[in-house]
């Protein structure tokens, strides 16, 4: 009828714009190289750990470093765990802060999905695990929540090379929640014992760090020195130390003083603050501190195929696997399905159910976080053997499972992949997506 504007059917995953999409797609180059040096990390440690060099492989990860006056004389393996993955949950928190802020997220509309698919990828997991594990093995509940994204990423390079860009921001996203979500569980419920004094004055360097970067000093000397004063403070308190590295992150801001209006991220003068630190620090992430944590914590000894067996009949073993194979489809699945019940929304042109159920089980990787959790809630010994054996059974498998699923679809991906690359030739922009 005249004067009536028809109403735009709302989309499940609508195409990022050109200024996200080219961002994501180099977050993407990145994070795939680094997945490649983690499986190879993880792969090596794997093999010293069965060799019959095993037992150097043990005395390596318990050499001692670091300032005993300052209570920091910790060895390789914990260094690796809480040194370094802090810088990977920094970058996490930069990328989150940038995505709500001035990413295609800050629209509630393309956040509600990821969002919601990121919180029922956390609950049931959860709770499929408990259901398996039972009473004895509670503590290891929140093991198989977090999706390893360098790990999916990985498996995207080798198969999914022409993912539509929309699926592939999903998935970034969706682990970039869910780390968040890992991080507060993290400080939240694996804190054995919490000293207020250092909490409190890990506040003071943090803020001077806020001050510092809101100003739009940059000096490594100057605030290099502050974030490793706050993450020491927190590490003091008991509270995990990676929890510093999200702290920091989200004092960076995202906008550049000079953004007209407050609306982009950069301007003549350059990126933002945390696009700055964002593109200084994932390369370290992705491919120092990652990769260095999967070596000193993927050695595990499977004693053949009889202790393999054995370790996975564990009730906590199954309950892991049964968490990221079943329980983290499951949940993305369904609360993307109550998203589009409850808005009416539909899928994008050109793709269907059978694309979201490809990516919710490659998000039943859950490599990084899980170990990391794994080795909270059961510390070294037996238990943490069987549940770092489940964590690589259950992320493999995922793996496999959605490469033959996501090759089903491999020539309409080819299809889409070319209207947007074409989109992108008659904008004058390059393609982007070939290279990730």
């Amino acid at each position: 009828m005249p004067g009536i504007t028809p109403t735009r059917a709302a989309h499940l995953f609508n195409r990022s714009t050109w200024p996200e999409a080219r961002r994501i797609a180099d977050i993407l180059r990145k994070e795939t190289i680094g997945g490649a040096l983690l499986l190879a990390a993880a792969l090596a440690a794997l093999i010293w750990a069965n060799s019959p060099w095993a037992q150097t492989y043990q005395d390596l990860r318990t050499i001692e470093a670091g300032p005993a006056a300052l209570h920091l004389n910790l060895d390789l393996a914990t260094w690796a765990a809480d040194g370094l993955l802090a810088i990977f949950f920094f970058v996490a928190g930069l990328e989150l802060k940038r995505e709500f802020v001035a990413g295609d997220l800050r629209d509630l509309r393309r956040a509600v999905v990821p969002v919601a698919a990121a919180v029922g990828g956390v609950v049931v997991p959860a709770l499929m695990y408990l259901a398996v594990a039972g009473e004895t093995g509670a503590r290891g509940w929140a093991i198989p929540t977090a999706t390893d994204i360098a790990f999916a990423l990985a498996v995207l390079a080798v198969i999914g090379r022409s993912l539509p860009d929309a699926l592939r921001t999903f998935l970034l996203t969706l682990a970039v929640v869910d780390d968040l979500i890992a991080i507060i569980i993290i400080a939240t419920f694996y804190t054995s014992h919490l000293s207020v004094l250092p909490l409190l004055a890990a506040v003071m360097p943090l803020a001077v760090f806020a001050v510092l970067v809101r100003r739009g000093i940059r000096a490594w000397w100057l605030l290099l020195p502050l974030a490793f004063a706050c993450w020491a403070l927190v590490h003091a308190s008991g509270v995990h130390a990676t929890v510093a590295g999200v702290l920091l992150a989200l004092t960076v801001p995202v906008l550049s003083r000079t953004s007209p209006g407050g609306t982009g991220t950069g301007t003549a003068d350059g990126p933002g603050p945390a696009e700055h630190f964002e593109h200084r620090f994932r390369p370290l992430s992705a491919g120092v501190a990652v990769p260095v944590f999967a070596f000193f914590s993927a050695g595990v000894s499977l004693g053949g195929l009889s202790g393999l067996a054995g370790a996975l009949s564990d009730p906590v073993a199954m309950g892991i696997v049964a968490g990221l194979l079943v329980g983290k489809p499951v949940g993305i699945l369904a609360a993307t399905w109550l998203v589009a019940r409850f808005t009416r929304a539909t899928l994008d042109e050109g793709l269907a159910w059978i694309d979201m159920a490809g990516l919710a089980v490659l998000a039943g990787i859950g490599f990084t976080v899980s170990l990391l959790i794994g080795e909270l809630a059961f510390g070294t010994g037996e238990a943490d053997a069987r549940v770092k054996i489940a964590v690589l059974a259950g992320s493999l498998t995922a793996a496999l499972l959605a490469t033959m699923i996501l090759r089903l679809r491999a020539r309409v991906y080819r299809r889409i992949h070319r209207a947007e690359t074409a989109d992108s030739d008659h904008d004058g922009i390059p393609d982007l997506y070939q290279q990730s």
